[in-house]
């Protein structure tokens, strides 16, 4: 190869493309961390309620590193999907210096097992939240389940003026809500079809548990575990113990 003019222009041209191909990329390289480039512009948009701009603007500037060509967003977005209320993030980048955040957040539902609170997306997120909501009570895994439920037996229950406190899943799939109000009542809906069976009891509610309760007596449960009806359950009622034979 030595004493072939041609292959050693060959070689020649080669290692000189490699040796500009590394000074382009280690200029570029240097270029794109310089200080001309940092991000000094964070733009926030979407409609925020419990979501400061400025601590996201904060987490920005504090904890992401980086220039506009340097940062990377994929770190950004999860950096800030760990701030309370936030559900999405979108980022983009603005020539030259700039970085626009589309916020959306989370819409709260109702409580979640005493630890958490559930959108109405039917996602579990942790934030302080001092306003009233229903309380899900349910296995893990299961909140968009339940707010589903909520939505379904809701709709049920407003044209008798009823409205969802606490509702209940239980490991099995069993269902039961208690109503809100100065005068509550847990119905039992159980495993099977619990939409027709709240369906027919809202049915005959105002000929019987509405009737009672305009009375001045007010029954606090109902079971509609049966094929053909329901049992009430009165306050103060005690199950009279079974009486032993002679």
């Amino acid at each position: 190869m030595w004493d072939n003019p041609r292959q050693l222009n060959i070689v020649s041209l080669a290692l000189t493309a490699l040796a500009l191909a590394l000074l382009t990329w280690g200029g570029m390289a240097w270029i794109v961390r310089q200080p001309m480039f940092a991000i000094r512009a964070v733009r926030i948009d979407g409609s925020l309620i419990r979501t400061s701009p400025a601590h996201l603007q904060a987490i920005i500037r504090e904890e992401i590193k980086g220039t506009f060509f340097t940062l990377r967003l994929a770190d950004a977005r999860a950096s800030l999907l760990r701030v309370p209320w936030v559900r999405t993030i979108g980022l983009r980048r603005e020539w030259p210096n700039a970085l626009q955040i589309t916020v959306g957040e989370h819409e709260p539902l109702a409580r979640w097992n005493e630890t958490a609170l559930v959108d109405r997306q039917g996602e579990v997120f942790i934030a302080d939240y001092n306003g009233e909501l229903p309380q899900f009570n349910g296995p893990e895994g299961t909140a968009d389940e339940m707010t589903v439920g909520l939505q379904q037996f809701g709709a049920l229950l407003a044209p008798a003026r009823l409205s969802i406190a606490e509702l209940h899943l239980s490991p099995r799939g069993s269902w039961s809500i208690k109503t809100a109000g100065h005068t509550t009542l847990t119905i039992e809906l159980g495993r099977t079809e619990p939409t027709d069976r709240l369906r027919r009891f809202l049915a005959y509610y105002g000929k019987t548990i509405a009737v009672l309760a305009r009375a001045g007596t007010s029954v606090e449960y109902v079971d509609l575990r049966y094929r053909n009806g329901f049992a009430a359950r009165l306050p103060g009622f005690k199950e009279r113990p079974a009486r032993k034979a002679a």
